[in-house]
């Protein structure tokens, strides 16, 4: 994606990912579908979740040997773009972020148990946080010895897909250090999951109780990788969140725009008006530069460990793409008058995704924080 000039471009499979997925978001996903969706109990479709599949989407990432087809991580940026602008909502950056957690950290035998069902269709999520706050990184949630098997003790919040995964990548605590529990779906009691009501309507997740769940020992992914790669998957998610938001802030600018070019006051259109031409102009620019941010990130982050540079721009693209998408959605219900504080108008649906991808792996300041140290010290 780098040439030698340091530009950013893209490979002939990355462009042709880029253009197949907008056509294929914006087709499956218009507005009064993302709409009929929020009523629903899963919040997305189950058919386009499986064309998705078919199209090969959910093996970018994994061995060919797994089913895969090995493109790397930052192949899925454009697809994560793609369908921020398109609001378009799937199990499919969970199960993504649950196949990089076996990958990175689980063994040889783990990964072929689970990786060819992810890449075909099998939804899995990370159970993450124990609590409400993002920026966290305590772990009440225990494993403990019982017998020749293994018991979980603890809650997690917030865990995204809860409702329709298979498989649950719980981050825990094995004899003082983190490890990794391979939870399914039928080891839980019927009463363990608890949905949440999340600002953003269009995603689903839940609090999911694991006490008492027993795993067998070749259900748990313990040693030195496991630190390293949750502190990858991290960034990878901060990544996957930063590209969705710059998608959402360009349908944002659509939108608003559209209304500016419509809207008449006092005779005028609106969008005459400078006070409003120079915020819609802050938009632009603030959206454009999280793309530059979020291409650059995935030009050099990798399927290997995670370089400084890569965790500068997965940090600076989370922190650039949130704030751009957090203003774009406040300005549009401004410049949208009385309409935009009404739950039909369409700016509310980028200001709610706004304020929840805000606090996705981190908000804007708990990176700019962690990026002081890493380009300063």
């Amino acid at each position: 994606m780098i040439n030698r000039n340091n530009s950013i471009r893209f490979t002939d499979e990355q462009a042709m990912i880029l253009e197949s997925a907008r056509e294929f978001c914006r087709d499956k996903s218009p507005v009064p579908v993302v709409r009929a969706l929020l009523k629903t109990e899963t919040a997305y479709s189950e058919e386009v979740w499986q064309q998705m599949v078919d199209l090969g989407w959910s093996g970018i990432t994994v061995p060919e040997k797994f089913g895969g087809s090995a493109m790397g991580f930052g192949s899925i940026v454009p697809l994560a773009e793609s369908m921020g602008r398109a609001l378009l909502v799937t199990p499919f950056f969970s199960t993504t972020l649950a196949a990089q957690a076996i990958l990175r950290a689980g063994s040889a035998q783990q990964q072929e148990a689970w990786l060819p069902k992810l890449v075909s269709g099998t939804v899995a999520t990370l159970a993450w946080l124990d609590g409400e706050d993002w920026g966290a990184d305590n772990l009440e949630c225990k494993v403990t010895t019982d017998g020749d098997q293994y018991r979980l003790d603890g809650v997690k919040w917030h865990v995204a897909d809860a409702g329709v995964a298979s498989l649950f990548v719980v981050i825990t605590e094995a004899d003082g250090a983190p490890a990794l529990a391979l939870v399914t779906r039928d080891s839980l009691a019927e009463s363990a999951i608890t949905p949440h009501t999340l600002i953003d309507e269009t995603r689903r997740a839940a609090k999911v109780d694991f006490t008492g769940v027993t795993i067998e020992a070749s259900d748990l992914i313990r040693g030195e990788q496991v630190d390293s790669a949750l502190h990858e998957i991290r960034l990878l998610g901060a990544l996957l969140v930063a590209a969705e938001a710059t998608g959402s802030a360009a349908a944002c600018l659509d939108i608003t725009v559209e209304y500016l070019k419509t809207r008449k006051q006092f005779g005028k259109l609106i969008g005459s008006y400078q006070g409003l031409k120079h915020p819609t102009v802050d938009i632009l620019i603030a959206m454009d530069s999280a793309r530059s941010h979020i291409y650059h990130a995935a030009s050099v982050v990798d399927d290997g460990p995670m370089s400084n540079d890569a965790e500068i721009a997965c940090r600076m693209a989370k922190a650039l793409a949130t704030d751009a998408l957090t203003y774009a959605g406040d300005r549009a219900i401004q410049f949208h008058g009385g309409l935009g504080f009404t739950y039909e108008c369409d700016a509310q649906l980028y200001m709610r995704r706004a304020q929840w991808a805000q606090q996705q792996f981190g908000d804007s300041y708990h990176h700019r924080k962690r990026l002081a140290s890493l380009l300063l010290d």
